[in-house]
């Protein structure tokens, strides 16, 4: 065993001087003995969700981008050569703000509460009382 250790130090002394120290660690404030409660506290909005062409083009900031987006799916077949029609029809006559207001970067996590709609780039946390 202290020849598995000297080797487990050579290789990462870092490491070794981290778990040796017994400074690290991860403090536990919370155990739910039900799953499913653990389960439903975690937000579910958006789990196994798939965007539908709506939604990628609503990440557009003009008319060329949906154009490109709409060509791309309709050749790789995932919207029919009718609905892409219609689409491009609507985007000509109406504008690309016609399918929704613009889903801005991380609009997902700010929508299930894991983004603080005021922080651009950062996670915060979700209060201690909706873990």
């Amino acid at each position: 065993m202290d020849v598995e250790r000297k080797r487990f130090q050579r290789m990462f002394p870092n490491l070794a001087q981290e778990l040796e120290s017994g400074e690290c660690g991860t403090k536990i404030n919370s155990m739910r003995s039900d799953h499913t409660t653990g389960e439903k506290a975690v937000s579910s909005r958006f789990t196994a969700y798939t965007p539908d062409v709506i939604d990628f083009l609503r990440r557009c900031d003009k008319v060329e981008q949906a154009e490109e987006i709409i060509c791309y799916l309709e050749k790789r077949r995932e919207i029919s050569p009718e609905y892409a029609k219609k689409l491009r029809k609507q985007l000509k006559e109406k504008g690309v703000r016609s399918f929704g207001a613009k889903k801005e970067d991380d609009y997902y996590l700010k929508q299930d509460g894991f983004l603080s709609q005021k922080t651009k780039n950062g996670f915060s946390p979700k209060p201690d009382n909706q873990v």
